[in-house]
């Protein structure tokens, strides 16, 4: 049985629409270059205002996992 080895690397994606969108937006532009993602994890949520305090664009930082083959 062979064994698998999943590496993770980690990044950081924004969207002026919330953070799902800048998720999906940060795993959509990693899974151009990398193939086998098995998932990611939300490791720390920022958001950027403006100077009355209204969120202008939300910033997430994410582990991504994939399957190194």
């Amino acid at each position: 049985m062979a064994a698998s080895i999943v590496k993770v690397i980690e990044v950081t994606a924004s969207s002026s629409k919330g953070i799902e969108d800048a998720v999906q937006s940060g795993l959509k532009k990693v899974a151009k270059t990398v193939k086998g993602i098995k998932g990611a994890w939300v490791n720390d949520i920022k958001v950027v205002t403006s100077d009355d305090g209204k969120v202008v664009e939300w910033r997430v930082n994410l582990k991504i996992s994939f399957l190194v083959e």
